[in-house]
């Protein structure tokens, strides 16, 4: 893998437009080994899903995040996949869907359904239903997947597609991150021997891995957040703005939310990482993380638009389309979940504050 930073530059047509996919930047990843680095060195990779590589990882993740909020997306979701895949699956399924990412498969985790026709596997192993709001539909090769089975248990999956089949794009009508392609995929048809088993049943909601896994997007947004507060640093500097004191205390309060959160999401990483304290305390942790980066990010987003003013929501100013991007990345599923779970966990408990999460 390239140790050379990401500088994903989009193809003419993706430039033209925020809905194309980004074909050249997932080429770059593939070009350069990004997709098969969080594989064991053992099976061709780097080892970023090892618990020592963690900082690696996460830096990776914030950078691509930095470059490309919808590419970022998907590329977590592909370590997500890979992740789990190494976490669970057996040797010889490992060994073949790593040979599917060194080959340069894109992988991702899809477990969201539609209210109806949720997907599920019936008793001689044929695949009924959909899965919904699936990034990268149509490009996604190697999707896992969460089915139902007839005793309600969920498992897990990882499906051979074809690049554009099953996919239905058409309700991906969104504020931001529309490169992603996210959209809702139909695997009625398909069986067991269509795919892989990976683990056993209910292994993907096993704590603290399911929750905790959580820091990835978090280190992804922060990308994103970064690249806001650099294109509002950029704009002072251009017009000349810099030397006001009501910009410069603007500018100061975007750099100490981006700098907390940096290090918050670093803790939470290296926490899930060792999953040396019980899975609740792994998972408060994660969760003070991700609370601190909603705020944080809609804080960031307020301050740059209040700095740079209507220039900032022209279509040609690159912080119009960064802001759209990372508004709609921050609205994870159960934001006031996360928050009260946290804070439920520690009041709960008799720990000191400063030994809720101690240093390695």
């Amino acid at each position: 893998m390239s140790s050379t930073p990401l500088h994903l530059v989009p193809s003419p047509v993706e430039a033209a437009s925020d809905d194309a996919f980004p074909h050249v930047a997932i080429n770059r990843l593939r070009r350069e080994g990004r997709l098969s680095a969080p594989l064991p060195v053992a099976l061709g990779g780097e080892g970023l899903c090892e618990p020592g590589q963690v900082g690696a990882l996460r830096r990776l993740l914030t950078e691509t995040g930095r470059d490309s909020l919808p590419v970022g997306r998907l590329f977590e979701g592909h370590v997500n996949a890979l992740a789990l895949v190494l976490r669970y699956a057996d040797p010889g399924t490992r060994e073949a869907l790593a040979r599917d990412a060194r080959d340069g498969h894109l992988f991702g985790v899809w477990n969201t359904e539609p209210k109806e026709n949720g997907l599920t596997l019936d008793a001689v192993g044929r695949l009924h239903g959909a899965k919904s709001f699936a990034s990268g539909a149509g490009f996604v090769t190697r999707p896992l997947v969460t089915a139902r089975m007839p005793d309600g248990r969920s498992l897990m999956l990882v499906m051979r597609l074809k690049a554009g089949e099953r996919a239905d794009l058409g309700e991906w009508r969104v504020h931001g991150m529309r490169a992603t392609a996210t959209g809702t995929v139909d695997f009625s048809g398909l069986s067991l021997g269509d795919g892989a088993v990976i683990g056993a049943p209910d292994d993907y909601s096993r704590q603290p891995f399911f929750f905790a896994g959580a820091w990835r997007f978090l280190a992804v947004q922060l990308g994103g957040m970064e690249a806001v507060v650099e294109i509002f640093r950029t704009h002072m500097r251009d017009t000349g703005r810099g030397g006001d004191p009501h910009q410069q205390a603007r500018f100061g309060r975007s750099l100490i939310a981006l700098e907390s959160c940096r290090l918050l999401v670093a803790r939470a990483a290296e926490i899930a990482a060792a999953e040396a304290l019980v899975p609740e305390r792994v998972v408060a942790c994660v969760n003070l993380a991700r609370a601190a980066i909603d705020q944080a990010g809609l804080d960031v987003l307020t301050l740059a638009q209040r700095s740079v003013g209507l220039a900032g929501f022209l279509d040609d100013h690159p912080l119009e389309a960064q802001m759209r991007d990372l508004a709609t990345y921050l609205r994870q599923p159960a934001p006031d979940f996360a928050l009260t779970g946290m804070a439920a966990h520690v009041l709960d408990g008799d720990t000191p504050l400063h030994e809720l999460w101690p240093e390695a």
